[in-house]
Formats: structure tokens, C-alpha cells, sequence
């Protein structure tokens, strides 16, 4: 990479002194990843030209899969540069949808911010329906064979009726949650709006849950501005179930859209929850602050989630962020808006801010201008030990639109656009009620007494019991 390019994660971007007065929600860490391929083994290129292994976009959606392992999701793929012809499908490609897996070393650090961050991608997980989907006339990713039908990105893999039709190919995931055993994931998506669960190890679809019909869209076209000026009802063009949490106990999903339906107003997003078991779903108001939507919503217990709420300014756009914040909701007592429309801001759920992301950023030395626009991806992980108390950790993640570098008139020197993950510090005080997901990770029976010591230790590394301070 040019030796110009600035790193945003470089200590030297972040001011000490002000850790140290610094109050729970805190800053702990910031760690990066670049890279040109993941580790898919797919050849070839995309029709914009791009290979079809192209790393990028991960922080789409963000799960904790148990001791240092984070699944990671890129969206629907590279279309954010125009290619010839691509216009016609808002220069979409047969990107395959796919699992990028972590591995996330948080290590206390001596420099800069409490602790470093070393991400390492570990596995590439490409998702696929065991039965045949439906493909526009050249949209069929050529990696098909008689028992995999890819998912795609590609925004004309569909077929006529309701959006919501689960043979369609396309597929723009955006967010991810894992199951309490560890075996699959649940993942939703914008183009439906569509929620899937995927089998972790192969990629294969294993359940589609049926959401309510007033989100889909009855004329689904294959680009934005005609699926939108087609339809009067249903999730708007790119902002549908942009995330996904599930409770702690892991038997109820809750999806929360983007932005307001077409039939709705007010600036308000509609939440779903979904029993796992029955399929059984139920709707609720969330008013927007100051955001333009919504990106991600995780579970603080089973009613209570912090909700995820930006606009789209900053690195990538060639402007100065300025929302992004996180609010703890609770659905307790929340009016249920299944069957209604319009004004619904009367029903909103509760909400208070519980995290500027972008102000916690500017504090920590870091210009508005570099901090990315999409932060999109959120999920706590595992509790540390900090400054003699317990700190429950928040790692967020940005979509970087598979652009490794940015040049704009903010960043006339190319300056770098990585992968980021960015982990908060949440004490007992800040984050009350709090729930770790009962995750129950199976772990592979040792083959001999070398790998139990191996184990061993590195159970005891996970801890990460750092009782220093700055």
C-alpha cells in the first residue's frame, strides 16, 4: 500500500490523557484488517472486474462465537464503483454472500488505548441453498453444481410476486447472530427483507422464518429507483432488516429495519421479533433521534437492546460524521403495531443514549472527517478485567464498502479505509441487567496430552484478567 496512506488505528491518533479521566463507557481498543483476498479459494473476477475473492465489507454484521472467535458478514458485495453495464443492477455482481471467520487477540497494550486489538481472518464460509433458486438469465454465480445454488448479491436474481419469496437468490445480508450451540447462524437481510439460518460449518440454508407481509414490496425491480417509485407499501430499496439480535436464552429473534416502511412516517423503524421455535412474529415502534436509520441491534437481556442509530456521514462519504450513537431500548410493556401504518410514533418504545460512538472517537483524538460512515456491525464479547473492576465488552465494526482506500477532497492524500473493530468498556453501572448469551461452544476432544496443556493455556490467556493501568 502507498506508504502515505494513513493508518486511522495508529496510537499515536489517540490522546492518552484522556483515558485517564475517562469514565465507563470507555474506548479499550481499536484494531484493523486489511487484505486483498479472504480465504473463499474462489478464482475469477466479478463483472465489475473485481476477483471474486475480494476481501472487504465484514463489518456489515458482527457475532461472538465464544473465546476469540468472531463471525464476521459482508453485505451484498462491491458495488459502491460503477462498472460498464452495471447500471442496469445498480452495479451489482454475483458476489456469493459469505461468513468471514475471527479470530480477535485483545491484548493490553502499553501504548495509546488500553488494548490492542489483533484481528486475524481464519475461515471463509460460503452460503448456499441446498434446492434451486431463482437467477436472472446470466445471474447465476458459475460455482453452482446440482446441490449448491449460491446465494448472490446480484440485484436481478429474483423472480415475479412478493419480495419476500425465499427462492430468490439475492441476498443482501446484514445481520448476524449465532445460535446458542454454536452450530449455525441466523442471519437477515435488505432485499427481502429475509431472515435465514445457516449452518456455520457448510454455509447451507437449514430454516427460513416467515416474517410479516407488510414488509415486503409486491413489485420488486432491480434497481433502487424503480423499486421505489413501483411500490407504495413494504421495506424501502436498501433499508430493510439491517439488523439482528437474539436473547440471551437464544429462543427469540429480534430484526429491526432501517429505515420507516413506504406505508409509514414519522421516522419510525419497526422492530420484529421472532420466536425461533414457533415462527410466531410480533411488530414495535422505534422513533428515530437524530439518525437516518438504523444499523444493528444487540441484546442486553431478554427486553432490553441497544439499538444502533447513524446517519451515513463521514469516512467514505467524503464528510464529517455526525450520529452515531447507541440507545437502550426495552420492549417491556411496548405497544404492538402489527396490521397498523402511518403515524406511529406514539407507540415508540422507551429509549436513552447509552453511547456516543462518534463523540467517544472525537475525544480519543480521532477527526470526525476519519471516522467511518457505516458503522454498522455490534456485539459484546467476552467480560474483562480492567482497573480492579469488571468491564462487559461492546465490539463495533464499519462496512467499508470493500474500499481499501479513500481519495476525496477531505483525503486528497489516499488515506486508508480498513476493517475496523472498535471494543468499549460497559461497567455493571452503565449496562444494568446485563445477560451474557448462554452460548454452549462444543470443544474438540484433545488427540493428546500436548494439545490439553495447549488448551490450558490458552484458557488461561483468554481470561485476559489485565489488572494494569495507564
Amino acid at each position: 500500500m502507498n506508504n502515505k496512506v494513513k493508518d486511522l488505528a495508529l496510537a499515536g491518533m489517540i490522546s492518552i490523557a484522556s483515558l485517564h479521566t475517562q469514565a465507563a463507557p470507555i474506548l479499550l481498543g481499536i484494531g484493523s484488517l486489511t487484505g486483498d483476498a479472504d480465504k473463499s479459494g474462489l478464482s475469477g473476477s466479478l463483472e465489475s472486474g473485481v476477483n471474486a475473492n475480494v476481501f472487504g465489507g465484514v463489518g456489515s454484521g458482527l457475532t461472538y462465537a465464544g473465546n476469540n472467535t468472531f463471525i464476521a458478514l459482508p453485505d451484498r458485495g462491491p458495488n459502491a464503483q460503477a462498472y460498464t453495464g452495471g447500471a442496469a443492477i445498480d452495479n451489482t455482481t454475483t458476489y456469493i454472500p459469505r461468513l468471514q471467520t475471527f479470530d480477535m487477540q485483545l491484548t493490553a497494550s502499553n501504548m495509546g488505548l488500553p488494548f490492542s486489538i489483533t484481528p486475524t481472518l481464519t475461515n471463509t464460509t460460503l452460503l448456499y441453498s441446498a434446492t434451486p433458486l431463482n437467477y436472472a438469465a446470466d445471474g447465476a454465480p458459475q460455482q453452482n453444481d446440482s446441490s449448491h445454488y449460491y446465494f448472490s448479491g446480484r440485484s436481478d436474481n429474483f423472480a415475479a410476486g412478493s419480495s419476500t419469496n425465499s427462492n430468490n437468490a439475492r441476498l443482501d445480508p446484514e445481520g448476524i447472530r449465532i445460535s446458542n450451540d454454536g452450530k449455525s447462524v441466523f442471519i437477515s437481510d435488505e432485499y427481502g427483507p429475509y431472515v435465514y439460518q445457516f449452518d456455520r460449518t457448510t454455509g447451507e440454508r437449514i430454516k427460513t422464518f416467515e416474517l410479516p407481509s407488510d414488509l415486503a414490496v409486491s413489485n420488486p425491480q432491480a434497481t433502487e429507483t424503480a423499486e421505489i417509485s413501483g411500490n407504495t407499501s413494504g421495506r424501502t430499496t436498501n433499508k430493510g432488516m439491517e439488523g439482528l439480535a437474539v436473547t440471551p436464552d437464544g429462543k427469540t429473534l429480534v430484526g429491526i429495519m432501517q429505515a420507516p416502511l413506504l406505508q409509514d412516517t414519522n421516522k419510525v423503524v419497526r422492530i420484529v421479533t421472532v420466536d425461533v421455535a414457533s415462527g410466531a412474529t410480533h411488530e414495535y415502534a422505534y422513533q428515530l433521534t437524530t439518525g437516518s436509520g438504523v444499523s444493528e441491534i444487540v441484546a442486553i437481556n431478554d427486553h432490553e437492546f441497544l439499538v444502533d442509530e447513524r446517519d451515513g456521514k463521514g469516512l467514505g462519504d467524503n464528510s464529517d460524521a455526525k450520529v452515531k450513537q447507541i440507545f437502550r431500548i426495552d420492549l417491556n410493556g411496548a405497544q404492538e403495531i402489527t396490521g397498523l401504518s402511518g403515524d406511529l410514533s406514539a407507540k415508540a418504545v422507551s429509549k436513552t443514549l447509552s453511547l456516543d460512538f462518534k463523540n467517544e472517537l472525537v475525544n480519543a483524538g480521532i477527526a470526525a472527517q476519519n471516522i467511518p460512515a457505516k458503522i454498522e456491525g455490534m456485539t459484546f464479547g467476552e467480560d474483562i478485567f480492567y482497573n480492579n473492576e469488571t468491564l462487559h465488552t461492546l465490539w463495533v465494526s464499519n462496512d467499508n464498502d470493500f474500499l481499501s482506500s479513500i481519495t476525496d477532497s477531505k483525503h486528497p492524500i489516499e488515506f486508508a479505509n480498513p476493517s475496523n473493530f472498535y471494543v468499549f468498556g460497559f461497567n455493571d453501572a452503565d449496562l444494568k441487567n446485563y445477560i451474557a448469551q448462554n452460548l454452549k461452544i462444543d470443544v474438540p476432544e484433545p488427540s493428546s496430552w500436548a494439545m490439553v496443556f495447549l488448551g490450558m493455556a490458552g484458557l488461561i490467556l483468554q481470561r485476559r484478567r489485565a489488572n494494569n493501568s495507564l
